[in-house]
């Protein structure tokens, strides 16, 4: 998957600047909260982590999530609630779109 298949208003919206090769997200700014439209290739794990709240839904494709040391498996539709300093990880099965909205008002930054 690809930000193209995101509507014009979703991929004219700042790109943000994230860690991982094979993830690109698109970064709306908010007083106190972001959200980012996220694009990310099947790229295995993403490794234990925590920081502020965050909520999302999958869009399309497949992931697994461990929040809390419980794993599930999400897909097109599916939403989840990580809370503050929770510690969890991501495992991408297929090529994702999925939407999250995080507490913390600078997680990202826009790429430079």
């Amino acid at each position: 998957m690809n930000d193209d298949s995101w509507p014009a208003m979703v991929r004219e919206l700042p790109e943000a600047d994230i860690p991982f090769d094979g993830v690109k997200g698109r970064l709306l700014q908010g007083a106190g909260r972001q959200l980012v439209f996220f694009d990310i290739d099947p790229i295995g794990s993403v490794p234990p982590h925590s920081h502020g709240a965050q909520w999302g839904i999958v869009v399309a494709g497949k992931m697994k999530l461990t929040i809390g040391g419980e794993t599930k498996t999400y897909s097109d539709g599916d939403s989840y609630f990580i809370p503050a300093g929770v510690e969890h990880s991501a495992e991408f099965l297929t090529a994702c779109r999925v939407i999250d909205l995080f507490e913390d008002s600078d997680r990202y930054h826009v790429k430079p």
